[in-house]
């Protein structure tokens, strides 16, 4: 919760939080112009304002942060690259970087990267041992390829539809590998 939040909820002005805190009112504008407070500053201002430290840090802020349009981009990024197991999980990773998108749905978007290159690999050695014990086609593998692409592809569309309509990924884990 951001600063501005807090103070209104509390029924203060920005110079009465300045007086109680012991803070100017430009130091008071600038956090809640999105300045993280630190230290000191961050201290008071919780004191004044009765709160936990951790309350006041840009790390709590939600929804206001979150660029859906941006997120969608990073889910979508895998598509092009699902073929590779790798691939698919480094460009979602540069682009979450490069868009300054680290949050909870860029890291449930790269942990399903992740189980899926897992999966992938693993269905295809598999694969390859049981056409061998069993003598199976010689072309299991690359059916068994071809449906973890296809399942893959779904996931990213379905999260991509989740991400515009309810704001949120359809398929996520409770853990994160980031």
């Amino acid at each position: 919760m951001n600063l501005k939040t807090i103070r209104e909820e509390k029924h203060l002005t920005q110079e009465e939080l300045a007086e109680q805190s012991g803070l100017s009112i430009r130091t008071i504008q600038r956090i809640e112009a999105g300045q993280e407070p630190k230290g000191h500053t961050a201290k008071v201002l919780a004191e004044a304002l009765e709160l936990d430290v951790s309350s006041l840090s840009k790390s709590n802020k939600l929804t206001d942060t979150i660029n859906y349009s941006l997120i969608k981009r990073v889910n979508l990024s895998s598509v092009f690259v699902c073929f590779i197991p790798l691939l698919s999980i480094v460009l979602p990773l540069i682009l979450s970087r490069q868009y300054k998108q680290n949050n909870h749905l860029t890291k449930g978007i790269i942990t399903l990267q992740i189980l899926w290159s897992i999966i992938f690999i693993l269905a295809f050695f598999v694969s390859g041992f049981l056409k061998l014990t069993f003598d199976l086609h010689h072309q299991t593998g690359l059916w068994v390829s071809i449906f973890l692409i296809v399942l893959n592809l779904v996931v990213i569309l379905v999260n991509s539809a989740s991400i515009d309509k309810k704001k949120e990924l359809y398929f996520k884990f409770g853990f994160s590998f980031i």
